[in-house]
């Protein structure tokens, strides 16, 4: 058995069916099936029941799995006891990333950090924040935007203030607004700005993967659509647009660098952690 194997069962429990599974960690579904049949025939045991709807442990799985959790618990602290044990940054830091910072961000920010550190190995995971909160425990280090996950030491890396852009006069007639992908903070956010807009005649009618798909098509004159300060350029400040505010206050979106204290000893993160706060990398 590979630590791999460990590891495949346990985001086989998690996601509950090999199709989710492969999605998320982008290997096959044939080549997962496969595995989980090699590590069933090796233990001589079912591990999961296939269902119509999702895999359920077995009794037998439970125990497989329990060993699993507990045997990848010590690789892990094995692994960080080597890394510390040496006086170089080295080693694989671990990121999991918002799409937005690691769109307008994080070229520049790995660029920086490789270069001081060229013997550390980035393991970099992207998603909307809510997906990167969720998984916080699989990564060294979480960029997310809106509220930080529980329990984790937080730096405020900056806030991002929210506009109204279009390309015609906003308020003078009905306009398309171009919604996009996003987690359920946001989501929520935006909601309570919308109720309180009395004069703004929007028709929702366009809903898109990202804020990049939903700026381009605003641009091309398609509809109205709210962009983060982060992501506007001078060519789209000379574009008709407001400022969102919500009970006279104006919103904006937070970003926060996530970390348990206890991994901040890794030096390759306590490297990446201290480069962001300094803001070394701009």
């Amino acid at each position: 058995m590979r630590i791999e194997d460990y590891q495949l069962l346990l985001y086989l429990k998690k996601h509950k069916t090999i199709r989710a599974t492969a999605k998320k960690i982008l290997i096959s579904q044939p080549a997962i099936t496969q595995r989980l049949k090699y590590i069933e025939d090796y233990f001589g045991v079912k591990v999961f029941l296939r269902t119509p709807k999702q895999l359920v442990v077995t009794a037998a799985g439970e125990q497989i799995i329990k060993h699993a959790e507990q045997l990848l618990v010590q690789e892990t602290k094995l692994h960080h006891q080597l890394i510390k044990s040496v006086d170089e940054v080295a080693g694989t830091l671990s990121l999991g990333v918002s799409s937005l910072v690691s769109q307008h961000y994080l070229p520049m920010i790995l660029d920086a950090y490789t270069k001081i550190y060229p013997k550390v190995t980035i393991d970099l995971i992207t998603g909307i924040s809510e997906e990167i909160r969720q998984s916080a425990a699989d990564f060294h280090v979480s960029i997310v935007r809106g509220e930080p996950p529980l329990d984790y030491k937080s730096y405020h890396l900056f806030s991002d203030q929210l506009y109204l852009f279009d390309t015609k006069e906003i308020g003078k007639e009905q306009r398309p607004f171009i919604e996009f992908k996003t987690d359920a903070d946001y989501q929520k956010l935006i909601e309570g700005w919308m109720l309180e807009q009395k004069s703004l005649n929007m028709r929702r009618s366009m809903k898109v993967d990202q804020f990049e798909t939903a700026k381009e098509l605003m641009k091309t004159g398609l509809g109205m659509t709210v962009l983060p300060k982060s992501m506007v350029t001078e060519e789209l400040m000379d574009l008709p647009h407001l400022s969102l505010e919500l009970s006279g206050k104006p919103l904006v979106r937070e970003t926060w660098l996530c970390v348990k204290e206890e991994i901040c000893a890794l030096p390759q993160v306590e490297a990446f952690v201290d480069m962001l706060n300094n803001k070394s990398w701009i």
